[in-house]
């Protein structure tokens, strides 16, 4: 049984379960590509550029040009959330906090959502027929912290690695920042004067899009001390695979005294697809 729901109690507290600040449900689910999928490990094809071969005379042979075929496996992990509310603990708040508990929990789910997306955009990729080979994300694709944070001319050789690498422009492009690469932004005058950027970023605060990439503000990515990596990358550049969507249950438990129980479950993985689709940006911090 959780210990903490004693905080909740009235006459210590107040009458209401308050959610204190967390990000609730992924944020970065919207922008990558993802597919439900059956099995521990799911592997996906991919289909590489060819070229055309000029015919020369007539009545020629037909060309045999071999397409590159290759492939990329995810492994599924399961992840889940429990707790336990006593009924005593039910007579003592005026507000029955199984919802709450269950907003929680969904919560919960959705930042490891984020963190096993944010773990596949710069970790090492499976490839191969068997997915044996491990594919790491190669120094072309990543820009380095320059003793700075996020700023205008990383945006913009960001933007240039994606297109040098012929990602088609008509694929949403986003980037994942952390708060303080948003700062960095805000006080950049080419990012937020009317001039340069039609969104109105002082008056609203935020930076919503700026070089063709949709912004997401996210306190998941990893930092070593001294820089935070940030990432901009083509949707379908990362493939989430999803063996079961989040099941929810609230039940009383017989053998916890009859005590309602929240639990909450998902299996999920993820892979990044292509290498050229995706730009790791350090940000000095």
């Amino acid at each position: 049984m959780s210990t903490q729901i004693t905080t909740a109690f009235v006459n210590q507290f107040s009458a209401n379960v308050q959610m204190l600040s967390q990000q609730m449900g992924s944020l970065l689910r919207k922008a990558v590509d993802s597919e439900t999928v059956v099995g521990e490990n799911a592997f996906f094809d991919q289909i590489g550029e060819s070229a055309a071969v000029a015919k020369t005379s007539r009545h020629s042979d037909t060309p045999f040009v071999e397409t590159p075929h290759s492939r990329r496996k995810v492994s599924l992990t399961t992840y889940e959330w429990a707790d336990l509310i006593d009924s005593a603990d039910k007579i003592r708040t005026l507000a029955d906090p199984t919802s709450n508990y269950a907003r929680a929990a969904a919560g919960a789910m959705g930042r490891s959502m984020d963190d096993v997306i944010i773990a596949a955009l710069g970790g090492s990729a499976q490839t191969g027929k068997a997915g044996a080979t491990a594919t790491a994300l190669p120094a072309a694709s990543k820009i380095v912290h320059g003793s700075a944070g996020l700023t205008l001319a990383k945006l913009i050789s960001a933007k240039k690695i994606l297109d040098e690498g012929n990602v088609d422009p008509s694929i949403p492009r986003f980037i994942v920042v952390a708060p303080e690469g948003i700062e960095d932004l805000l006080n950049t005058t080419s990012v937020t004067s009317s001039d340069f950027n039609t969104v109105k970023s002082l008056v609203q605060g935020e930076i919503s899009t700026y070089l063709g990439f949709s912004f997401i503000t996210s306190n998941r990515l990893l930092s070593d001390g001294t820089s935070r990596l940030a990432y901009a990358f083509a949707s379908d550049g990362l493939k989430l695979a999803v063996g079961q969507e989040i099941v929810a249950r609230i039940d009383e438990r017989s053998d916890k005294s009859y005590s309602t129980q929240v639990f909450l479950s998902q299996t999920i993985g993820a892979v990044r697809m292509e290498e050229k689709k995706v730009v790791e940006i350090a940000c000095n911090e």
